[in-house]
């Protein structure tokens, strides 16, 4: 299989320089060519001294229409490269991407320019959905100044809940710390999560759940009981717009209560639980599991469906 690294985002984003950074690192100093295949030509232009101690040519393709599988087996067959570096264009769907069948993409990251983020976020938030959702890494740079740096996390966790998320600004990693633009009080003896906090509660507790263990939390939310779970648990959560109306995802975690057995799928409940960090199959690790104080039938909330946007 041919490895492939995947270095998406829109104009000026940053995709130049991060790859011509990774071409100047001693640990990418291999052995075999590197074909990088360009999909749109920005300000910044590949140093042609760089290329050449790191032994890496450049492929322009200037169409979509060209991004083919037959072209790429084309430029591998002309280069006969180790690995392959696509910087691709983020006004194309990255959707329609097909690659030859014995390439694989090892890694792919996502570059935003932070200072830029809200106006693509706003008109084309499905094309940057689509960069984002498979993206292990999404680098923001530019960050300089910025005071939603929380906001924007939480829009990508909401589309990919699984990626590192990384600022920078001009002097370096940003180290984030956003507990205190949390919409509620931790320091509640029982904290009360509306809409928006159950949303904020649910992708917080990813990246930072020792903020949570021990807490008591109290929401409303719809029942799910799959098939493979054990006796005593259900999973209270949420139906989320992560993107748009068509891109639904149902956000919770296993919960233990005595009186799982006795819930209907769907039902509305209140739960007051306490956060645990146990171990759960599921998560292939340790992660959040809720013991319920309570749980109580109620009525559906008015805006069933919770929004990050």
């Amino acid at each position: 299989m041919k490895p492939v690294y995947m270095i998406n985002g829109f104009l000026e984003s940053g995709k130049t320089e991060f790859i011509t950074f990774t071409l100047d690192q001693p640990y990418f100093q291999i052995k075999g060519k590197t074909l990088i295949i360009l999909c749109e030509e920005g300000e910044n232009e590949y140093d042609e001294k760089l290329l050449a101690k790191s032994k890496a040519v450049v492929e322009l393709i200037e169409e979509e229409e060209d991004f083919t599988a037959s072209k790429l087996i084309e430029l591998e067959k002309k280069h006969k490269p180790e690995r392959i570096i696509i910087e691709y264009n983020g006004m194309w769907n990255f959707k329609n991407v097909k690659l030859p069948w014995h390439w694989k993409i090892e890694q792919q990251i996502t570059t935003i320019d932070g200072s830029t983020f809200p106006m693509y976020y706003t008109n084309m938030r499905s094309l940057l959905a689509e960069m984002v959702r498979k993206s292990e890494m999404i680098i923001f740079n530019r960050c300089d100044g910025i005071e939603d740096l929380n906001v924007y996390k939480r829009n990508i966790k909401a589309v990919n809940p699984s990626a590192d998320v990384i600022f920078e600004d001009s002097n370096g990693e940003i180290d984030e710390i956003f507990e205190e633009d949390l919409p509620y009080d931790l320091n509640q003896e029982i904290i009360e999560l509306d809409n928006q906090g159950y949303g904020i509660w649910y992708l917080d507790s990813m990246d930072h759940l020792e903020r949570y263990i021990g807490k008591k939390l109290q929401f409303v939310a719809m029942v799910l009981k799959p098939e493979d779970f054990p006796e005593g648990y259900f999973v209270p959560g949420r139906m989320a717009m992560t993107c748009c109306a068509d891109d639904m995802a149902f956000l919770g975690y296993a919960c233990e209560f005595a009186g799982a057995g006795a819930l209907k799928q769907k039902e509305w409940v209140k739960v007051t639980a306490t956060v645990a960090k146990e171990y759960w199959e599921d998560y292939k690790g340790e992660g959040p599991v809720l013991h319920a104080i309570s749980v109580e039938k109620t009525k559906a909330p008015k805006d069933e469906v919770i929004s990050f946007v």
